[in-house]
């Protein structure tokens, strides 16, 4: 069973690009976040037809996660138990289902934008209420959460920790918020490198940082015990993140013996 997370940065702009992934690489499952379109927009024919049931999660021009999946998908729930809300509303930031077993939750952490924003705390607060929802599950089953968190858990998961002092995705508050998230009786489950040390997910598309392999990596998949030990390979295919049109996130790919 493989296990794909990724983060599209627009359904729209690169369905294309997502239909030729799939078929090149035969994911079981597909988590996808910052859709940037409405659930109804979501394009589930194109991928139904080619195998796939969809559950999508969007609101428009921000946000938006996804499950694909060709092993099944029932029990869908969308939003977090108790997720807070930003200005009023609550956010097409969390979907989950349960795929061949395996109970996966897509999410879109919030950036947090700035340490002095109120989105800062949103994104505390979202981390708080993710990690109140994993508290909650039945561990007699497979789990897992994965998703672009918009944290790098350790300062070698940034290219120039120096370039971040002080800003968000590298900060004691969010490191300890994943924390408390694992301290549920999760495990990341670690990429291993392919062209460079270190397994980033994220390029920005300014200053040329993808051929600087000036990155971090902040899309994540956790898993807890009855999924790890069924865990043969993880890696990025940073070759994703080539080529015109291409988002700035790679695809996480995470297989097992299930």
């Amino acid at each position: 069973m493989r296990i794909v997370s990724w983060n599209i940065n627009s359904i729209t702009a690169r369905a294309d690009r997502l239909a030729a992934w799939i078929e090149a690489n035969t994911p079981d499952v597909v988590c996808l976040q910052e859709l940037k379109t409405t659930t109804e927009a979501f394009p589930a024919q194109r991928f139904n037809d080619a195998g796939y049931a969809v559950a999508a999660h969007g609101q428009g021009r921000w946000n938006g996660v996804a499950i694909l999946s060709r092993v099944g998908l029932d029990h869908i729930q969308r939003d977090l138990t108790d997720q807070p809300a930003f200005n009023n509303a609550t956010e097409a930031r969390a979907i989950a289902a349960t795929c061949n077993g395996v109970r996966i939750w897509s999410v879109y952490v919030p950036n947090g934008r700035d340490i002095t924003d109120p989105h800062y705390e949103y994104k505390l607060n979202f981390l708080g209420a993710l990690a109140a929802e994993a508290a909650n599950r039945d561990d007699s089953s497979p789990y897992a959460i994965t998703g672009d968190f918009n944290v790098c858990p350790t300062d070698d998961d940034i290219y120039d920790i120096d370039a971040w002092e002080g800003t968000t995705h590298t900060t004691d508050a969010e490191r300890a918020a994943l924390n408390e998230l694992q301290e549920t009786n999760l495990t990341e489950v670690y990429p291993r490198a392919l062209k460079y040390d270190q397994p980033f997910t994220f390029w920005d598309y300014r200053n040329l940082d993808f051929p600087k392999n000036r990155g971090l990596r902040i899309d994540l998949l956790l898993a807890n015990p009855s999924l790890m030990t069924h865990v043969t390979d993880a890696y990025v295919d940073r070759n994703e993140r080539k080529g015109k049109g291409a988002s700035d996130h790679a695809p996480l790919v995470v297989d097992t013996n299930l």
